[in-house]
């Protein structure tokens, strides 16, 4: 996938190529309006007691109530309903982020094994609660045990012998069993719906979960921004990457660091089942019809957002859940790029 097209990045001043360049512009320009925006949000929702804090927060509320006037509904004036927007926004921008150095490295399993591995966490936080009485945050233990799983799949990845996706696999059927068991020995124990973390549910999406999606979308966005060179080098030749004396496993390691903090903020909107396909899908549809990486980039981004707003209206207006919702829109969303690229393949180049 690392050949270039010349014919198809050719001269910028092209009118066709242009326009192209300032819708792909446009496009992420609206969406990173509306990260921002909701990011806001979370923001104001911590801080609404504050004196400008509130009267902003009350004006986001009033917005809220126009938009059920204006649709017919009565969901926006609810809070726990802008957060799950928020989170789903924010995964719409970092998922398919992270997911496009994944798919053009093939290593799309990675996300399916460290979103297992989170659920794991899950089930640990929830028996230690059961157990002891702490009442702390379980996305913070999924996050943990996240990253924990992250190292040790690139640590077999590198240490072992066995085939490329083997040590993935092994993690990902091992780490699943362990939730499994854990979720077993304590049922009954707790209150907490694990069949939302297991498919998605907007009412899983917390106050803390939002701002804690808050705080990793930023750390991934920055953390890709300021690798983005060595990253993309190492991705279309990382033979050339280590003659190069670039440090690959370190930048290996916070690729998958950062896919476990992707997988477990969205994880409370998509479910551990359906996570993976953020990582993904998107990337995919883009790459039917991007000419560069880069385009890659910017396309797997816009219609990732594309998927989770068309998947919450969905979700919505149907009383349907959210994982299923978005996951389903983001695979019609595919379906429509390959008919547009009229079923064809192209190369895809590491320029532009």
């Amino acid at each position: 996938m690392s050949g270039e097209t010349p014919a198809d990045d050719g001269d910028p001043s092209r009118p066709d190529r242009g326009l192209r360049r300032t819708a792909e512009l446009a496009g992420i320009g609206v969406t990173g309006v509306v990260a921002v925006a909701m990011l806001g949000f979370v923001l104001l929702y911590w801080a609404q007691d504050l004196p400008v804090a509130s009267d902003l927060y009350a004006a986001f509320r009033s917005f809220g109530r126009g938009m059920d006037a204006a649709f017919g509904t009565n969901v926006f004036r609810h809070p726990i309903m802008w957060q799950s927007m928020a989170v789903g926004v924010l995964v719409g921008v970092v998922a398919p982020l992270v997911g496009s150095f994944l798919v053009h490295r093939e290593m799309a399993l990675i996300g399916e094994t460290l979103a297992h591995t989170a659920f794991a966490g899950v089930a640990i936080g929830i028996l230690v609660t059961s157990s002891t009485g702490w009442n702390g945050s379980l996305l913070l233990v999924a996050l943990a045990v996240g990253i924990v799983g992250a190292l040790v799949v690139q640590w077999l990845t590198e240490r072992t012998d066995a085939y490329g996706d083997v040590p993935i696999a092994i993690m990902l059927s091992g780490s699943f069993a362990v939730g499994t068991l854990i979720i077993s020995y304590g049922d009954g124990l707790t209150g907490v719906n694990i069949e939302g973390y297991l498919f998605g549910n907007l009412a899983v999406v917390t106050p803390e979960g939002a701002r804690l999606m808050g705080m990793l979308s930023l750390i991934v966005v920055a953390g890709v921004a300021l690798t983005y060179k060595q990253l993309l080098f190492i991705t279309f030749d990382e033979q050339a990457a280590r003659v190069a004396q670039l440090n690959v496993t370190g930048y290996n390691t916070l690729l998958v660091v950062l896919t476990a903090v992707v997988v477990v903020g969205a994880m409370q909107v998509l479910g551990v089942i359906l996570v993976a396909a953020m990582l993904v899908v998107p990337v995919a549809a883009a790459s039917q019809i991007a000419r560069s990486f880069r385009e890659t980039v910017y396309l797997s981004v816009i219609f990732g957002q594309l998927s989770v707003i068309g998947g919450f209206a969905v979700s919505i207006g149907l009383g349907l859940p959210s994982g299923g919702s978005i996951v389903v829109t983001a695979i019609a969303v595919y379906l429509a790029s390959i008919v547009r690229s009229g079923f064809s393949v192209k190369a895809i180049s590491a320029h532009g």
